[in-house]
C-alpha cells in the first residue's frame, strides 16, 4: 500500500517506518526536524533508514499548509499515519504556542488534506496523558477525558474531538492511538528512561517526583510499532454517528518507577544516584492503560517485558552515545 507517515524523523514515527518497510509498503514520510530535541538523532534515525531501504524523507513542517497539501497529491496515501507534533508535557507548561502551532492548526491541515484526498484509514497521534485527573484505574477507552492537567494534553483532547468530527463530517475513517509511555531504541532525549541512563553511565544523581512514588504504562516501542500495523489494516466502521474511534496503545502493565530505574540499574550494570523531589506541575502519579480493545480489534496484546526491552534500550543507547 501506499502509507504517508508524518513526523517520520521521531522516535515512534522510524520504528514505524521501519516495520512498514521492511513489508513492502511504499512510504513516503515527512518531518520538520524541529529542534525541541537533538535534531542529529532526528537525522540518525533518518539516516539508518536510507541505509537499510533506501527511504528519503522530506523536510516539511504541518503548519505548512501548502506543503502539506502537495505531499498528500503526491502520495495518493492508502493509509495516513500521522504522527508529528509536539510533544512533551512540561514544555507546555513554557511554550504553548508550539502546541497551538502544530497540535491544533497542523492537525487542522492534516485533516483538510485527508478531506481533500481521502484515505482508506486515518490513524492520528493522541496521548494517555488525556486521560488526566482520572483516577480509575485501568484507564479505559470508554472513560471521561475532560479534565486535562496540561496544556499538551488539551490540545491531544482536542485532536480526538476534531478527528471525530471530520470522520462524522466526511466519512474518513480515523482512529486515535493513546500512547502510554513508550520506550526503546532511538528513543527521546527529554524523556525519562532516556535521561535516567545518561545519568546512571555519567554517575550524576537521578531525580524521582512524588518522591519516587510514581508509575506507568511503560510500553516497548517495537510493540507500538506492532500495535499500528495491525490496527491499520482495520479502519472503523461506522457506529452511531461517525467511523471514528480511540484505541489505548499500552502495554497493560503498571509498572512502578523505582522498578523500571532497578530495570535500567541490571541493564547498565550500574547503580543510579537517586534524589527525591515533589511533584511536578502538569505530571500525573500513574499511568495504566487497558488494552482490551486493541486486542478486540487485532488479537495482538504487547507482550515485550521490561527487562528485555530496556536491555535492548541499553546495548543500543551505549553503542549510539560512543559515537557521539
Amino acid at each position: 500500500m501506499n502509507i504517508l507517515i508524518t513526523g517520520v524523523a521521531g522516535f515512534i514515527g522510524y520504528h514505524v517506518a521501519r516495520r512498514l518497510l521492511k513489508d513492502g509498503h511504499q512510504i513516503t514520510g515527512f518531518d520538520s526536524l524541529s529542534d525541541y530535541y537533538d535534531v542529529e538523532l532526528k537525522k540518525a534515525r533518518l539516516v539508518q533508514l536510507k541505509q537499510d531501504f533506501g527511504f528519503e524523507s522530506q523536510l516539511i513542517n504541518i503548519a505548512d499548509e501548502p506543503a502539506v497539501r502537495r505531499v498528500f497529491a503526491e502520495a495518493n496515501a492508502d493509509i495516513v499515519i500521522h504522527l508529528a507534533a509536539q510533544a512533551g508535557v512540561r514544555y507546555s507548561l513554557t511554550h504553548p504556542e508550539a502546541y497551538a502551532s502544530s497540535n491544533l492548526m497542523g492537525f487542522t491541515y492534516i485533516l483538510e488534506a485527508c478531506r481533500r484526498l481521502p484515505p482508506k484509514h486515518l490513524l492520528y497521534a493522541s496521548s494517555s496523558s488525556v486521560y488526566g485527573a482520572n483516577t480509575s484505574l485501568p484507564f479505559r477507552e470508554s472513560d471521561h477525558v475532560d479534565q486535562p492537567v496540561s496544556f499538551y494534553a488539551a490540545t491531544k483532547r482536542a485532536n480526538e474531538g476534531m478527528a471525530h468530527s471530520y470522520s462524522h463530517l466526511f466519512k474518513i475513517p480515523a482512529t486515535g492511538l493513546r500512547f502510554f509511555t513508550v520506550f526503546g531504541e532511538w528513543g527521546r532525549p527529554d524523556m525519562a528512561f532516556f535521561s535516567f541512563s545518561e545519568a546512571i553511565l555519567a554517575g550524576r544523581p537521578i531525580t524521582l517526583f512524588n518522591q519516587g512514588k510514581m508509575a506507568r504504562d511503560f510500553t516497548y516501542v517495537g510493540d507500538v510499532a506492532e500495535a499500528i500495523e495491525k490496527l491499520m489494516h482495520k479502519p472503523p466502521k461506522e457506529a452511531g454517528q461517525a467511523p471514528h474511534r480511540v484505541v489505548n496503545i499500552a502495554s497493560g502493565r503498571r509498572v512502578p518507577l523505582i522498578d523500571f530505574v532497578a530495570a535500567l540499574e541490571r541493564a547498565f550494570g550500574r547503580e543510579a544516584v537517586k534524589t527525591f523531589a515533589d511533584m511536578q506541575a502538569g505530571d500525573v502519579v500513574e499511568t495504566w492503560g487497558d488494552i482490551s480493545l486493541l486486542k478486540e480489534i487485532t488479537g495482538y496484546a504487547p507482550a515485550t517485558s521490561i527487562d528485555a526491552g530496556v536491555k535492548r534500550f541499553a546495548q543500543w543507547f551505549e553503542a549510539y552515545r560512543n559515537l557521539r
